[in-house]
């Protein structure tokens, strides 16, 4: 299984007031629908960096722009019965110029006893049916690319314009102020916040999903709905930090079934927190979002780290998503469903187009 991280660049925010009071914080759908159990039960989550979120089409996984991009999506959806977990695909973008990542899928349903995070590199056409089964199908190491493991916590922000308003213009506000907040605490090689494409739920925008990691490696996917810029210093003391839902905003988490309570989910799923070691010097330079298309398919862009990243490598094993990438990456992270009820990411990222 894997994980996969972004770093940031800077993101255009929607200004428009009339946008903003019809789609944005402010609009008369926030906070009227229970969010608790609004999450499809999934296992698996994969990411494959594709362009901006500014660049996705209304429906990525069916765009001729990219052939990659459709047929790992077709791929997916072929052998989807096949999957030791059931898998949905979805995209994100990519954080910044030396940041590649594309489009990703995800996984829905996920039951086994173990827990992997890497990324992996090396994604082409040419192989995309071997990554599917060597890694998707059979659970094993892929043979065609290169495989290394990180650790941190990754927040993807459901920034699709194209497919629905509210998304885009909630999306890039939230990005920017998990930017400003992790800059300040000096986490930016601890937490990565790139943009997404649909996810699912639209009408609960500010969509995000917050992938950690535990002591013992195994990874946590939550979502959370109706967020807003005041909730973000909230989500990385209490969620990231500490390890505490937010059950106010919480709508679910991968690999569990949709509970009428979020205290049932919160007693046997939530790790005990990132330890996160914060510095005041580390200057604001993480960002991103994500989120997800119909038939699994979705995007994440990273959107803080072009602007200031440029020159520096990241200590904490993640420089891999602030550099230049030589080839196609894909960043799985599977995180297996046991008697606690863990869950798995997985993220395909490949080098950008030029």
């Amino acid at each position: 299984m894997s994980n996969d991280v972004v770093s940031a660049e800077s993101v255009t925010v929607n200004t428009d007031e009339d946008e903003t009071v019809k789609f944005g914080f402010q609009r008369p759908e926030m906070f009227t629908e229970k969010l608790t159990g609004s999450v499809h039960p999934y296992g698996r989550h994969v990411f494959l960096c594709y362009k901006t979120h500014n660049d996705w089409p209304a429906r990525i996984e069916s765009s001729d722009s990219d052939l990659l991009v459709k047929r790992l999506a077709g791929a997916i959806k072929d052998r989807k019965n096949d999957f030791p977990v059931k898998c949905q695909t979805v995209s994100f973008s990519q954080k910044s110029k030396k940041f590649a990542p594309d489009t990703g899928k995800h996984c829905q349903q996920c039951e086994q006893q173990q827990s992997h995070k890497k990324i992996i590199s090396g994604l082409e056409e040419s192989n995309i049916n071997s990554f599917v089964e060597d890694v998707l199908v059979n659970g094993k190491p892929w043979a065609s690319g290169t495989e290394e493991k990180v650790a941190a916590s990754y927040v993807f922000v459901c920034a699709h314009n194209s497919r629905d308003k509210r998304c885009g213009v909630c999306g890039p506000p939230l990005i920017e102020k998990f930017n400003e907040e992790i800059g300040v605490r000096g986490l930016k090689d601890q937490i990565f916040v790139s943009a997404c494409s649909h996810v699912g739920g639209h009408k609960y925008a500010g969509n995000l999903i917050i992938y950690s990691a535990a002591q013992d490696e195994k990874v946590s996917g939550h979502w959370y709905g109706y967020v807003t810029p005041n909730d973000v210093t909230e989500l990385l003391d209490q969620h990231i930090k500490k390890g505490e839902i937010i059950e106010r905003i919480w709508r679910g988490q991968m690999g569990v079934p949709p509970v009428e309570k979020a205290e049932k989910a919160v007693e046997q799923t939530l790790p005990n927190g990132s330890d996160l070691k914060e510095s005041v010097k580390e200057e604001k330079e993480n960002t991103g979002g994500c989120c997800q298309g119909a038939n699994g398919v979705s995007c994440c862009r990273d959107e803080s780290s072009e602007a200031k990243t440029e020159g520096k490598k990241s200590t904490y094993k993640l420089d891999i998503f602030s550099k230049k990438w030589e080839q196609h990456e894909i960043f799985t992270a599977a995180a297996l469903v046991g008697a606690v009820a863990t869950v798995a990411v997985a993220y395909s990222l490949y080098k950008r187009s030029r």
